[in-house]
């Protein structure tokens, strides 16, 4: 992969005219932002998505795990508002979240809506900017000209393209002794067709979508068990978020099974029994098998148009989102830059931008913030402390927990952190970390700081609202003036 570090000048190679064609394949963050672009900049642009506007993005992953999180949110604040003095007005009992029945059938029926509804919104919002969306397959046939086959795999038409974004994102990826069905052994997408609660998830993989569904099963009512093949939950991610999330996970009932892997998955009478490559069998009612996703690059002509790829299968695409094929663009999980929607788009408009001839500022992997709903929420940006600790990023390490703020002793909340990363001497904020309710909301001020090159200083003098959880944010910078604390 390249690695352009200015903003880059206009392509020689740009569309010459606003008659000129874009066509896009896949409809997801990275195709939609892009279409939207190249539709803005007047130019002639086509969608194609076989699967739904909206991708998997919209319909069988981040909208519908967010809204089943949501609803699982409510059921973990009922259960934690005993120690607010909340008690039932007929029995005076307190409240626990076994107060309350879910039904599953009607949470994932709202969710289905709600994903629908949003791939129809984003499809209204294509047509009425003039981006002509074909429900389709889309297969390079060249380095300019895209074919676009039915679902039984007829020819419906073959499109001259000036400018090709290739953004088909991903799919999960499956054992061959673990056959996903749909009713008892389950991949991400297929957790929404469920209509009773599983009575004992097992939750194959602890990255971040394995962590997420064992932490909302858990609070949905679920016994959960989580199988991980690492020490610690969330491989990669800050070790102190990894341990504040295990001993939440600890004090709600997960049962954590680290250093183990499975070997395979089968159906009994009435659930699964998952067998560890120690010989070990875990029964459960169902298995959730999250254990990453594979790119849907194949069949899509790549080789005959000469478009390179990795050896996992993903695009090899340089900072601006271009392939080896002048022309020919890719965006978003299909290209393994980072699994994000949030990239994804970003990844898609800078296509466009540059494809179009305008000048562009590269992707910038260190200012990308991402967050994990799991309960407590974790929001990360930027250099993490391992790095600092290993002696490959030079940087001081600044934390502050939680149990101090007011806003947090208001609402109850007794876990989470705020931790800041910044460059020794010049005090320039180089990363952060925050763990706590809507830590995804209060990543968003480290991320301006890290982008803009802000100090401690300036995040410390910066004025918040008091009381609230984001006082912490400014408050853990503070300890570079003298604070004893620290």
């Amino acid at each position: 992969m390249s690695d352009p570090t200015t903003a880059l000048p206009p392509d020689p190679y740009r569309l010459p005219s606003a008659s000129a064609r874009v066509v896009i394949l896949g409809g997801g963050p990275g195709g939609y932002e892009a279409a939207l672009t190249a539709a803005r900049h007047g130019v002639e642009t086509v969608l194609i998505e076989e699967r739904g506007i909206g991708g998997a993005a919209v319909l069988t992953d981040v909208v519908p795990s967010k809204t089943l999180i949501a609803t699982a949110e409510v059921l973990d604040l009922v259960a934690g508002s005993q120690r607010l003095g909340l008690r039932d007005a007929d029995t005076g009992a307190a409240p626990t979240a076994e107060t309350l029945d879910v039904d599953l059938a009607a949470v994932n029926h709202r969710v289905r809506e709600l994903a629908t509804a949003q791939s129809e919104d984003i499809r209204h919002r294509l047509i009425a900017m003039g981006v002509r969306v074909l429900d389709g397959r889309g297969r390079l046939v060249g380095q300019d000209r895209v074919e676009v086959r039915d679902a039984h795999g007829a020819v419906l038409e073959v499109l001259e393209a000036e400018v090709i974004l290739l953004a088909v994102g991903a799919r999960p990826r499956e054992l061959d002794t673990a056959p996903c069905d749909g009713e008892r052994i389950l991949n991400w997408t297929q957790l929404y067709a469920l209509e009773e609660l599983p009575e004992h998830l097992v939750v194959v993989g602890s990255g971040v979508t394995g962590a997420e569904f064992a932490s909302a099963y858990r609070a949905l009512g679920s016994e959960v068990t989580l199988v991980s093949s690492r020490e610690k939950v969330l491989p990669g991610t800050d070790a102190d978020a990894a341990d504040v999330l295990e001993d939440a996970f600890a004090r709600r009932g997960v049962t954590v099974r680290s250093r183990s892997r499975a070997a395979s998955a089968r159906r009994t009478a009435d659930g699964v029994v998952v067998t560890l490559t120690s010989g070990e069998e875990l029964a459960g009612s169902h298995v959730l098998m999250a254990i990453g996703g594979l790119p849907r690059t194949g069949d899509l002509g790549l080789e005959e148009a000469g478009v390179r790829v990795t050896d996992s299968g993903h695009l090899e695409t340089d900072r601006v989102s271009r392939t080896s094929v002048r022309g020919i663009y890719a965006a978003g999980d299909c290209t393994g830059v980072l699994p994000l929607a949030s990239v994804a788009a970003m990844q898609g408009r800078t296509a466009m931008h540059h494809a179009l001839g305008d000048a562009v500022s590269p992707l910038i992997i260190s200012q990308v913030s991402s967050a994990i709903f799991t309960s407590p929420e974790i929001a990360v940006v930027g250099v993490g402390e391992e790095t600092v600790r290993s002696g490959e990023v030079a940087g001081e390490v600044l934390t502050l927990g939680l149990d101090t703020n007011p806003r947090a002793k208001m609402q109850g909340i007794t876990e989470g952190f705020v931790k800041l990363i910044v460059r020794p001497g010049s005090h320039t904020v180089l990363g952060a970390v925050v763990v706590a309710p809507r830590a995804s909301e209060l990543i968003l001020p480290y991320t301006l700081a890290l982008a803009h090159r802000l100090t401690a200083e300036q995040v410390a003098g910066t004025s918040t609202v008091y009381p609230s959880l984001s006082g912490s944010l400014a408050e853990v910078a503070r300890q570079l003036d003298g604070d004893p604390s620290r």
